[in-house]
């Protein structure tokens, strides 16, 4: 194990807040899910500083959740891409989502639909070893010694 893994704790949500952690980080992550992936396009939408959006930007990059392409040589430009690790998010963002809309959600909100039935997505998360919704049953944590 690093040096740098050993000062990260063994608490896995810890762990998973140093690299998405921050509301500017998941709201880009959400936007290149929506196809928005090239810098003017994120920014435009997010309404972010651009100094903002640039360390956002190479903070996921660095983090393993975006990957940088080059589609233009001149001028040189990018558009940033979801890689694996940032498409195994999308299904916490959409249960913030789901949280956010239940708790926080007076007004007119956007929503998932369904490509196939038009259905609104209802995200759950759920125990794949049971299939209970986390949060229906007691658990305990397990500490390493």
């Amino acid at each position: 194990m690093s040096e740098d893994e050993n000062n990260l704790g063994t608490c896995p949500v810890d762990r998973g807040l140093m690299r998405v952690g921050d509301r500017w980080s998941m709201l880009v992550l959400r936007d290149i899910e929506r196809g928005l992936t090239r810098y003017e396009q994120l920014r435009t939408s997010l309404g972010i500083a651009p100094n903002i959006l640039s360390r956002r930007l190479s903070a996921l990059a660095d983090a393993g959740l975006i990957e940088k392409r080059r589609y233009s040589q001149r001028p040189p430009r990018d558009e940033y891409l979801l890689t694996d690790a940032g498409r195994d998010f999308l299904p916490i963002l959409m249960a913030i989502g789901a949280w956010g809309r239940k708790y926080n959600g007076a007004g007119t909100l956007s929503r998932h639909l369904d490509a196939a039935t038009g259905e609104v997505v209802r995200p759950v998360v759920v125990d794949a070893n049971t299939g209970a919704p986390i949060g229906s049953r007691p658990l305990c944590f397990e500490y390493p010694e």
